[in-house]
């Protein structure tokens, strides 16, 4: 029998800071970005990728939920979950030989969509998704903290006026 942390769908925007105090741990957010990518996927295989007992993650899905980070699993139709909140494209600049690293602390941010590396100015392009404005900040913020980031240049989407990638 598969056990799962209740699952339908994928995982429905739980990038809101938790309410009691708005701070989440690394198992936590790791635990988010696998939900957001498989919100299917059974304790048990989350447990085995983020190298912690089942019960641990059964124990941290059901805190996240009563925290009101994880609000719900859905069917995600379309690019309907993107029309919420807010998108934000930053350019970041790296020092040499901390591309990794960087990508490394980059990957365990849930709100991140995108990471592309880039010619010219940047070296890399992060597409954020923020459930407001504040959360935004707070991740540019942290992102300004990580080894290696010399400088970032963020451009906040106001419209899409011509999407052709499927979501």
């Amino acid at each position: 029998m598969r056990s799962t942390p209740r699952a339908p769908a994928r995982a429905s925007a739980p990038a809101a800071p938790a309410a009691a105090g708005g701070t989440r741990d690394e198992l936590d957010r790791a635990l988010l970005t696998l939900l957001q990518a498989n919100a299917r996927d059974s304790a048990a295989n989350l447990a085995r990728r983020l190298g912690v007992a089942r019960t641990t993650v059964l124990a941290r899905v059901a805190r996240l939920e009563r925290e009101g980070v994880i609000v719900g699993y859905t069917v995600r139709l379309g690019r309907d979950a993107d029309d919420r909140g807010l998108q934000a494209w930053v350019g970041i600049t790296v020092q040499p030989k901390s591309g990794r690293e960087v990508e490394r602390h980059l990957a365990r941010m849930p709100e991140l969509r995108q990471l592309s590396t880039v010619s010219g100015e940047f070296d890399y392009l992060a597409l954020l998704h923020a459930d407001s404005a504040v959360r935004l900040d707070a991740l540019l913020d942290e992102i300004g903290t990580f080894d290696g980031v010399v400088r970032t240049h963020t451009s906040v989407v106001l419209a899409r006026r011509i999407d052709r990638v499927a979501g």
